[in-house]
């Protein structure tokens, strides 16, 4: 079990350390250190377009909150980076059809407005 988790748990960190390392501090903060729509909306797009893991997400989460996202744009990008990947509402539609795929959409959406109202 340890060999197929550990491509996740790598990415996960060097994803980190990229945003560690090269990501200033007061971009972070500009961008994500508030707790308004506006943050939440680039923390949504920022996450579903990351299409990582759950691993990932955490660990670029975590990142983004040391160098300064507000604990909301944190969770959220953690949210929707492992709910409302592109790629994996392609399989979805696919595998399982449009309604699944669209329940998939507005339940990560709920999910994530629930998370953001609860933590204002």
């Amino acid at each position: 079990m340890a060999w197929e988790v550990w491509w996740a748990l790598v990415l996960g960190f060097a994803l980190s350390g990229i945003v560690q390392a090269w990501v200033p501090r007061s971009r972070i903060e500009r961008a994500l250190g508030g707790r308004g729509p506006r943050e939440i909306g680039l923390a949504t797009g920022l996450g579903a377009a990351s299409s990582s893991c759950s691993y990932a997400a955490i660990a670029i989460a975590k990142s983004m909150f040391a160098k300064g996202a507000s604990f909301a744009s944190a969770m959220v990008f953690q949210f929707a980076s492992t709910n409302l990947v592109f790629e994996l509402g392609i399989v979805i539609w696919v595998f399982i059809g449009w309604r699944f795929t669209l329940a998939e959409l507005v339940g990560g959406l709920v999910l994530i407005a629930l998370m953001w109202l609860g933590l204002r």
